[in-house]
């Protein structure tokens, strides 16, 4: 992977992923936001294919993230919470398995990220919590055995 990121004007960029060319203004989002989002798209991305190669389909997905960083610099992110909202047809294991196998597995933004920062989610499955502040099996990558399962970013 390579990205090519030139200046423009003041504080707005250029990014060439090599697929895409976009704008990023870093006055109005900040390059942590993007960072962020990207983590979250990373996740929701999976949380779209996940169940689609099972047979499923989820609808209304809405995942947030909050975030709590370091007082001193390079003020890295020391909490990261993820909360998945989401309807589907499948039983409410199966659901959550699938947001452990992004978090845990497949999303490698979020597994560029958990050896410094403590990662928790809640997971609001067809209206019901079905996960409260529930913390990432493990902190150090992940070998679990989630079976044969086909992400978007792995």
């Amino acid at each position: 992977m390579k990205i090519i990121v030139t200046h423009k004007e003041e504080m707005k960029f250029n990014a060439n992923t090599g697929k895409e060319n976009f704008e990023i203004n870093a006055k109005v989002i900040s390059p942590l936001e993007y960072f962020l989002a990207g983590m979250i798209t990373c996740s929701a991305t999976d949380m779209i294919a996940l169940p689609k190669n099972q047979g499923f389909d989820v609808t209304d997905l809405e995942v947030s993230g909050e975030v709590v960083r370091a007082e001193e610099h390079p003020r890295k992110f020391t909490h990261i919470h993820l909360n998945y909202s989401f309807n589907c047809t499948a039983d409410e294991t199966t659901a959550a398995r699938w947001v452990m196998a992004s978090t845990e597995t497949y999303c490698s933004t979020i597994n560029t990220v958990r050896d410094t920062s403590k990662i928790t989610y809640t997971i609001v499955y067809n209206g019901k919590t079905i996960r409260e502040n529930e913390e990432m099996i493990s902190g150090q990558g992940s070998n679990i055995d989630l079976g044969e399962i086909e992400a978007c970013c792995s």
